[in-house]
């Protein structure tokens, strides 16, 4: 099972690495044009690889599979179907769609022409598309027919075509794929150049618009490599939605950067079938969410003890913080523990991970990717000592760091205030042995009684009580202390909400936490606002506290 990490010494590799050993491995040469869709799919297929499986998509039994060859023939296709519909480079072309080969097509495509793709979540409704589209002023839309009905988008002339997935018309995709040639189509970009446009949420205000380049390239190779340790004959499956950045480079980026095998599923959860696609396709490499992991957690373990998982050979997590009690149960149901990452849309690629070469801290960020430098800061910038909480900040500079806000660069500026640190505003703290460990955002710190609180520690321990299925911590402001900590639970099915297990809950957090972690309030609620990505958001909880108002369009990642 243990062939070697493909990472054997990560010590020495983060004293010695640079950036240009891997624009080696690329074939990238400095000054010279690049595009990452031509990295992802033609230079394997120019290095005699072509008949390897690029995408295996499952549909809940039958299955289909593109091999490079096939992959370089419909994007090439697609991307000349584009150009001649009057696409150019560097305009915006939206992908509205749901899991699917057409969005790998889609994405590859478009960028492949030299335009720069705009995924959308499949989950956003009419105004949220609306408002996108409006910012994003894109040439063209690729959707489905049913998404098609909650684009409105009368009055914006900047949208010349609609390409529709099952449509009909000169208009419908496989027909525009079908009626374009299959020459090469790849316009070569300079590496600043966009080739993704990303929405995600702030912690407060409207969505807001990250920007990625070709250069990025680099580290979706590497990460993909070092990280998730893909190898040549792996079958990779990462379950997130289309139209978040993990999805976009680590569930086409970095995969076929490195020529191994990506598994599409896109049927709904549910964990039967689940752990059939797994076992039925022999997934090596599973990236996932805590979220997932708990969905499946909550289900019991009876549907997973029918299946044997012996191509696994490691799971990964990203989208917020995991839990040391999510890591317990994946071992006695996987015999496999789950490795933590740590990035955000803004910085493209992973950034802090816990590597496979090295000893797993259940619990801990990890430490950081060769190449990149991470460190604990104070308000001015300085950094601070190991077992010292305070802002989580990177050296500027690494290869998949966003380059815009869209439309906003004081927004992006305010990233960077600091020189030469990009803040991330995620609290932190760096133990002896370099290992990072999350305790919150910025925003979300609690002070009581003079002390500052970080909220995940304690919503970490809150969920290792039985009864408690999910857990999120703020500050509620208090005249005497400053603020008082108060929880807000989802209980577990089987338990019911009394005052006796209230003072159980609160006697645990001061028996295996501290007296002074012991929530002060408790409230009981049917779920707890997240992200897509399957963050909570603290902010709502606290808004909803106030009674401030909470505006929908803020909630968006």
């Amino acid at each position: 099972m243990n062939m070697g990490s493909n990472l054997a010494d990560y010590d020495r590799v983060y004293q010695t690495f640079s950036w240009s050993e891997t624009e080696k491995e690329l074939g990238w040469v400095q000054g010279e044009p690049v595009n990452i869709a031509y990295s992802c799919i033609e230079r394997h297929v120019r290095a005699g690889r072509g008949q390897r499986t690029a995408l295996l998509c499952d549909d809940g039994g039958s299955t289909k599979s593109y091999t490079f060859d096939e992959l370089s023939d419909l994007t090439n296709r697609f991307a000349n179907g584009l150009k001649k519909m009057g696409v150019r480079r560097g305009e915006r072309v939206v992908l509205f769609l749901p899991s699917g080969p057409e969005f790998q097509i889609s994405l590859l495509g478009v960028v492949k022409a030299g335009a720069i793709a705009v995924p959308l979540s499949s989950k956003f409704m009419n105004d949220a598309v609306w408002q996108f589209l409006l910012d994003s002023e894109p040439a063209a839309v690729i959707t489905t027919a049913a998404l098609k009905q909650r684009i409105k988008h009368d009055n914006m002339t900047f949208i010349r075509r609609v390409i529709v997935v099952n449509g009909d018309g000169d208009d419908d995709w496989q027909t525009m794929i079908n009626n374009s040639g299959a020459e090469p189509a790849t316009e070569w970009m300079r590496r600043e150049d966009p080739m993704l446009l990303l929405y995600t949420s702030g912690s407060t205000g409207a969505p807001k618009g990250v920007v990625h380049v070709h250069e990025g390239t680099l580290q979706y190779y590497q990460t993909g490599r070092w990280v998730l340790d893909m190898k040549e004959k792996d079958v990779f499956w990462c379950n997130a939605d289309p139209g978040w950045v993990t999805a976009i480079s680590y569930g086409v980026w970095a995969p076929l950067l490195n020529g191994v095998t990506t598994l599409i599923y896109p049927g709904p959860f549910n964990a039967g079938q689940w752990y059939d696609v797994l076992e039925r396709n022999q997934v090596a490499v599973w990236y996932t969410t805590p979220t997932y992991l708990r969905k499946l957690m909550a289900g019991g373990t009876a549907a997973a003890r029918k299946h044997t998982f012996n191509a696994l050979r490691y799971i990964f997590s990203a989208g917020e913080p995991l839990n040391p009690i999510v890591n317990r149960w994946s071992l006695s149901v996987f015999n496999r523990p789950v490795h933590d990452n740590w990035w955000m849309t803004e910085t493209g690629g992973q950034m802090i991970a816990n590597f496979p070469c090295l000893p797993l801290k259940p619990g801990s960020m990890g430490k950081p990717v060769p190449g990149v430098y991470a460190a604990i800061v104070d308000e001015n910038g300085h950094e601070l000592p190991p077992l010292e909480m305070g802002q989580l900040a990177i050296r500027a500079g690494w290869p998949a760091m966003m380059r815009d806000i869209w439309k906003d660069r004081d927004k992006y500026n305010s990233y960077f205030r600091l020189p030469p640190w990009y803040l991330t505003g995620d609290l932190a703290y760096r133990d002896w042995d370099g290992y990072f460990w999350f305790q919150g955002r910025a925003d979300d710190v609690i002070k009581t009684d003079g002390e500052r609180v970080g909220p995940y520690e304690i919503e970490s321990k809150l969920v290792e009580h039985p009864a408690v299925a999910e857990a999120g911590v703020i500050g509620k402001p208090d005249s005497m202390r400053g603020e008082i900590i108060k929880a807000f639970l989802v209980l577990n099915r089987q338990h019911v909400w009394s005052e006796e297990l209230c003072s159980e809950i609160r006697h645990f957090i001061k028996t295996r936490l501290a007296h002074h972690l012991a929530p002060d309030e408790i409230e009981i609620c049917s779920q707890l606002p997240r992200t897509r990505s399957g963050k909570l958001m603290r902010w709502v909880l606290k808004s909803r506290e106030l009674g401030l108002p909470v505006n929908d369009a803020d909630k968006w990642d």
